[in-house]
């Protein structure tokens, strides 16, 4: 967490960091999600595609710049809070936190849901507790062992993982059928269907803020984080661009049908080994997913302890450098969630809060600028407050667009946890800390 806390942390080398950054973003919604964006667009859901990659890639450039400035653990809520206070951030910090507690324990059921779908007599509610009870004690052993276990899961797993979808992104190239793209814009084709699929597609690149979170786990993070970071974007978002172009050059319009379409691609190129290889893939996808998130969040509840925003004992470490009470705590409210069935629209939750994260580290960009301009920074947006301010503005466009359910799952959280920062005296701690900072 701190910069003064034990080295032993401090051991993600470059290389990790991107292959812990692919893991992050590259999840199961690319499984699932050009078809919706099909449906929503038709073979023009492309340029949908294409445009969230150029918003994402100016939010990774804000973070970058951002995560340039510090060595700490804490991502967009240790920006928010350095930049616009200890209010702002607590908020963006206790909400990220509890988003990722709930899409964590979603994805617990899921990998057991997705069991019971392959063995039957798993497929029950009593099976799928016991299943997510398994995997949540597996991942608190594995996070305790500390950074490097992690690292060396959490390699294996993006690299196994990368296999079925690169071959459908590489492979099913070779099998494009050019009449399935045209008309490229379907009839009725609308500016309003095209920021619906924008948003819905936007759900794949969601995780680019988890990457700077775990900072204080890096070597040398102020340096290696920013070029990881933008390297990271880049790869992920070619290979998203090449998946959904396979996905419609093979299937054509039936990919407007398809609830499993990388499968089903697969399965057009290569037979029942092809449709093999990407269940496989999918599961890998969602552990890879599990093991990179029960790394994460632990580290952003502790880093909300280390800056007196939450209980200190969740700061505690153990001998490897693991906080491990903030793990154990963690992991066992993502079980809990899990254990309830709760399966609320998750990409509208996952999609809209995220901007609670990114529109503030975008205007932190511009605050540090001017707070921080005497510090040296290995990263700096080029063309001055242009891109930061851009990203704002197609995030509140991009917003404009989510429904008002969207809006009220995604920012509702900000509301809840609101009386709380005066109830629990939060605001008179972090009064009290302030004056005697300044003193």
């Amino acid at each position: 967490m701190s910069t003064n806390k034990s080295s032993v942390e401090r051991q993600m080398g470059f290389w990790s960091i991107i292959l812990f950054g692919v893991n992050g973003i590259l999840g199961s919604g690319i499984f699932l999600l050009p078809g919706q964006g099909y449906n929503l667009f038709g073979p023009a859901s492309i340029l949908a595609l294409c445009a969230d990659a150029v918003l994402v890639l100016m939010i990774g450039m804000c973070f970058a710049e951002c995560a340039g400035l510090f060595t700490e653990t804490g991502g967009a809520y240790l920006y928010a809070k350095t930049a616009f206070g200890p209010f702002v951030g607590y908020e963006v910090g206790v909400v990220t936190w509890a988003i990722r507690i709930i899409a964590e324990g979603t994805l617990y059921v899921a990998i057991a849901t997705a069991i019971g779908g392959v063995y039957k007599p798993l497929a029950t509610t009593t099976a799928k507790n016991i299943i997510v009870t398994i995997i949540g004690i597996i991942l608190i052993l594995i996070n305790l062992t500390g950074v490097k276990t992690s690292e060396v899961f959490n390699n294996v797993v993006t690299v196994a993982k990368l296999v079925p979808i690169l071959l459908v992104a590489i492979v099913g190239l070779f099998f494009l059928h050019p009449a399935n793209f045209h008309p490229f814009f379907l009839p009725g084709s609308t500016a309003n269907g095209f920021a619906n699929a924008t948003i819905t597609l936007f759900m794949v690149f969601t995780g680019i803020e988890s990457l700077v979170i775990t900072a204080g786990n890096m070597k040398d993070a102020s340096k290696n984080l920013p070029r990881a970071l933008l390297l990271v974007i880049l790869i992920v978002a070619t290979i998203y661009i090449l998946v959904v172009v396979s996905c419609v050059g093979i299937l054509g319009s039936g990919l407007a049908h398809s609830s499993v379409p990388l499968q089903d691609a697969a399965q057009a190129v290569a037979g029942r080994a092809g449709e093999s290889i990407i269940v496989i893939g999918t599961f890998l996808s969602m552990g890879g997913l599990a093991l990179n998130s029960s790394f994460i969040s632990p580290r952003l509840a502790a880093s909300l302890a280390d800056n007196h925003q939450m209980p200190k004992k969740l700061g505690a470490e153990n001998s490897k450098g693991a906080p491990y009470v903030a793990i154990i705590i963690h992991t066992c409210l993502a079980m809990a969630v899990a254990w309830s069935g709760s399966y609320t629209t998750l990409v509208a939750i996952s999609v809209v809060s995220r901007f609670a994260q990114y529109i503030p580290t975008c205007l932190a960009v511009l605050v540090f600028r001017k707070t921080k301009k005497d510090q040296k920074r290995s990263f700096k947006i080029p063309g001055g407050w242009f891109i930061p301010v851009l990203a704002v503005v197609a995030s509140v466009w991009l917003l404009a667009h989510a429904t008002a359910k969207q809006l009220i799952l995604g920012f509702g959280a900000l509301l809840i946890i609101l009386p709380f920062y005066f109830i629990t005296g939060q605001n008179k701690r972090d009064k009290a800390l302030k004056e005697n900072s300044g003193k």
